[in-house]
């Protein structure tokens, strides 16, 4: 159960992001953002193009360095690290076991010119895994809960349509069961359709894994169906913060209201 933080039986920080700043020139993308992240719990980041809420995501999941603060992640081990203070390698291994990144562009996550089936295999033979049967085994029960034909487990991602890739985006991603799932508009560019039906998947999956994770999206209605709490942004800052269903139904900020009255472009 999730209580008002979004914590699942677990009150220990997953990550900390501390005064996170990041400028290009004179031009602030990201503002002393803050906040405090916890296992099971889902964090949606909102606002309109340019309010700096992907760089904010790349900033989170290491892979751009701060003008200034810092993100700390704690490890399996119980251990808290500064994500700075990690080499290459270690954060590359995160990726491959503890993180997940689904990219709104599904060719960004995939292997496109391998099978859907090596796709999903790659992750788990990148943690060790090295019996083929059990890999392939794996790999076809993971296509069937994210509704992909078993029967097409050979065919390249190339042959798929839009929605099926970023199914098996999802797939690829969750196979290692990592702790830390990061979203950058995992709906752009579906159909409408396409796009409840991936967002009806997301949500049982991540309900069913209990994974913590942190969703940029201009869509609101996606905000409200996945995430426990709303961070809005708007020009590298955070200027509006609480529970999902609060913030987007009781907006205090002028600009979260017009937002909400979906006044403002995406």
């Amino acid at each position: 159960m999730v209580d008002a933080n979004g914590a699942r039986g677990d009150d220990q920080p997953l990550l900390v992001a501390d005064g996170l700043c990041k400028n290009y020139g004179r031009l602030a993308a990201c503002r002393d953002v803050s906040f405090t992240l916890y296992p099971g719990e889902v964090l949606a980041i909102v606002g309109e193009s340019g309010s700096g809420k992907s760089t904010l995501l790349q900033l989170l999941s290491a892979q751009m360095a701060p003008t200034s603060g810092r993100v700390c992640y704690r490890m399996r081990d119980g251990v808290t690290r500064d994500l700075a203070s990690l080499g290459e390698a270690e954060r590359r291994f995160l990726f491959r076991t503890d993180w997940g990144f689904v990219h709104q562009d599904p060719a960004q996550g995939l292997r496109m010119a391998v099978s859907a089936g090596a796709n999903v295999g790659e992750r788990l033979m990148a943690v060790g895994w090295n019996h083929y049967g059990r890999i392939r085994q794996t790999a076809t029960s993971w296509l069937e809960r994210v509704e992909i034909d078993t029967a097409r487990i050979d065919d390249t991602p190339r042959t798929y349509s839009g929605g099926m890739r970023q199914r098996l985006q999802i797939a690829r991603n969750l196979v290692t069961e990592p702790r830390l799932v990061f979203m950058d508009e995992p709906t752009g560019g579906l159909d409408v359709s396409v796009q409840a039906r991936l967002l009806d998947l997301v949500r049982t999956l991540v309900t069913e894994l209990g994974l913590a994770v942190i969703v940029v999206t201009h869509d609101l209605a996606v905000a409200r169906l996945l995430s426990h709490r709303v961070m809005v942004m708007k020009a590298g800052r955070v200027i509006e913060t609480g529970l999902t269903d609060q913030v987007l139904d009781d907006p205090r900020e002028p600009y979260t209201q017009l937002l909400v009255s979906s006044i403002l472009p995406p």
